[in-house]
C-alpha cells in the first residue's frame, strides 16, 4: 500500500512538474521555465520526502511488531533493514529518476507520448546532469537543515511544553536537588538509531550521485561539523545519560555501508557513461579529430520541419509553419551502436579498476594496527599463562584442625 502511493507521490511531482513547465512557456517566464519548474519541482519533492519518511518510520516499526521476533537482536536487525529500504526509495528515487529515465521515452515531434494529456518532461539538449545537481543540491541541503532544526529547536518547544504541564511538579522540586532536577529537564534517551540512519543516508548522497554533483562532500563535512556541536548540545543539556551498552560492532549497519559503496561505483559508472555527455563528447573528438567540439552539437540532435502550425505539446518552442523544430536524437544508426559499446566498456573497466584499487587498499592498510594487534597478543598470552599457573599450583590445605 504504501509503495503505491509512493508511486502515485512521485507521477503527481513530475506531472506538477510537466503542468508548471507548460505554464511558464505560455508567460513572461518562458526562457526561466525549464529552471523554475525544475527548482520548484525539487522543493515540492523535498517536502514529500520529509512527510513521507514520517509514514515509512511508523510503517516499519508496525511490519517488525507484527513478525514478533524472538530477541531483541534480531528485532533491531529487521527494523534497521526496513527503515533503510522505505528510506532509499523515499530519497533517492527522485535522483535514479532524473539520472536514467527522464527524457528517454518522451517521444519525438508530432509523436509525443503524454501522461494525462500532458507531454512528458525530458531534459535539455544539454543533458539531466545540470538538473540532476540541482535535485540533489536541494535535497542534501534542505535535509541537512530541517534535521538540524528538528535536533536543535524541537527538543526545546518539547521541554517547555512539558514544563507547562507539569508546572505543579516543577513547583514542588524548584529547590530540590540538581540531580532531580535534571531529571524532571531532560528527556531520555532514545538510542542512536536516527543518528545512524542520518549519516547512511548522507553517504548515499555523497557516494552514489557523487559525479553529478563533487561539492556534495562539501556541503557534508560543513553539516557534520554542525552536527557535532548540535550533538555535544543535545547530549548535555536535553537528554539524560545514556545507559552503556557493551556491542562487538555497529551489526547490520556496517552491512548495508558495504552495499551502499559497492552500489555507488555502479551507480557512478553508468552516470558517466549514460547520463552524462563526457564519453560522448570524447567519442566525437576520436572520429572527427579535426571538428574538434564544433559540430557535437548538430551531430546529437536532427530538426523536424513543421508542415502545419502547432503547439508547445508537439515542440518545445513554439514554431510555425515552415519553421525547424530541433530535438536531440542519433540519425545514424552505426554511430550510435559504436558510441553503445564505448559506454558499455567504459563501465566494465571502471568498475573492475576502481574495485581491485580498493581491494588493494583493503590487503594493504590491516584493520587491527600491528600494535594494538601485539598489545592484544600479548593480554591474552598472558591470560593464558595465569590460567596454567593456577592449574599447575597445588590446591590450599583446608584440612581441619585438631580440636583441643
Amino acid at each position: 500500500m504504501m509503495f503505491v502511493v509512493l508511486l502515485i507521490l512521485v507521477f503527481a511531482v513530475i506531472l506538477y512538474r510537466t503542468i508548471i513547465l507548460v505554464v511558464f512557456l505560455g508567460s513572461s517566464f518562458r526562457t526561466e521555465a525549464p529552471v523554475l519548474s525544475s527548482l520548484t519541482g525539487s522543493v515540492l519533492n523535498l517536502v514529500v520526502i520529509i512527510i513521507m519518511s514520517f509514514f515509512y518510520q511508523k510503517l516499519a516499526k508496525l511490519l517488525t511488531d507484527w513478525e514478533m521476533h524472538r530477541t531483541d537482536d534480531d528485532y533491531s536487525y529487521h527494523l534497521t533493514l526496513k527503515m533503510y529500504l522505505f528510506e532509499f526509495v523515499n530519497y533517492y528515487a527522485s535522483l535514479f529518476y532524473i539520472a536514467f529515465f527522464k527524457g528517454r521515452f518522451t517521444g519525438y515531434p508530432c509523436d509525443y507520448h503524454t501522461l494525462f494529456g500532458y507531454r512528458l518532461e525530458e531534459c535539455s539538449v544539454s543533458g539531466c546532469f545540470y538538473e540532476l545537481s540541482q535535485q540533489l543540491l536541494v535535497i542534501l541541503v534542505g535535509k541537512q537543515i530541517f534535521n538540524n532544526f528538528m535536533e536543535l529547536v524541537v527538543p526545546k518547544i518539547k521541554m517547555r511544553v512539558k514544563k507547562w504541564r507539569l508546572r505543579k511538579e516543577y513547583s514542588n522540586i524548584k529547590d530540590s536537588e540538581q540531580w532531580k532536577r535534571d531529571y524532571y529537564d531532560c528527556e531520555p534517551f532514545g538510542g542512536l538509531f536516527g543518528e545512524y540512519l542520518e549519516m547512511v543516508i548522507q553517504l548515499g548522497f555523497v557516494t552514489i550521485f557523487v559525479a553529478a554533483m563533487p561539492l556534495a562532500p562539501l556541503f557534508s563535512l560543513l553539516n557534520n561539523i554542525v552536527e557535532i556541536r548540535l550533538d555535544a548540545k543535545k547530549f548535555i543539556s536535553v537528554y539524560r545519560r545514556p545507559v552503556a551498552m557493551k556491542t562487538d560492532g555497529i551489526g547490520i549497519w556496517q552491512t548495508i555501508i558495504s552495499t551502499i559503496v559497492t552500489f555507488a561505483v555502479v551507480a557512478n559508472a553508468f552516470l558517466i557513461a549514460f547520463t552524462s555527455e563526457v564519453i560522448p563528447q570524447i567519442f566525437y573528438r576520436y572520429v572527427y579529430p579535426t571538428d574538434g567540439l564544433d559540430g557535437y552539437v548538430t551531430n546529437v540532435i536532427t530538426n523536424y520541419t513543421e508542415t502545419h502550425n502547432t503547439t508547445s505539446s508537439q515542440c518545445f518552442t513554439y514554431v510555425n509553419e515552415g519553421d525547424t523544430c530541433y530535438f536531440k536524437k542519433l540519425t545514424d544508426e552505426l554511430y550510435y551502436y559504436r558510441l553503445f559499446l564505448i559506454r558499455a566498456i567504459f563501465v566494465i573497466l571502471f568498475e573492475h579498476i576502481v574495485f581491485g584499487v580498493s581491494r588493494f587498499i583493503d590487503l594493504l592498510v590491516p584493520d587491527i594496527p600491528r600494535s594494538l594487534y601485539l598489545k592484544i597478543k600479548r593480554e591474552e598470552y598472558m591470560a593464558s599463562s595465569a590460567l596454567t599457573e593456577d592449574l599447575d599450583s597445588p590446591p590450599p590445605d583446608h584440612g581441619e584442625k585438631s580440636m583441643v
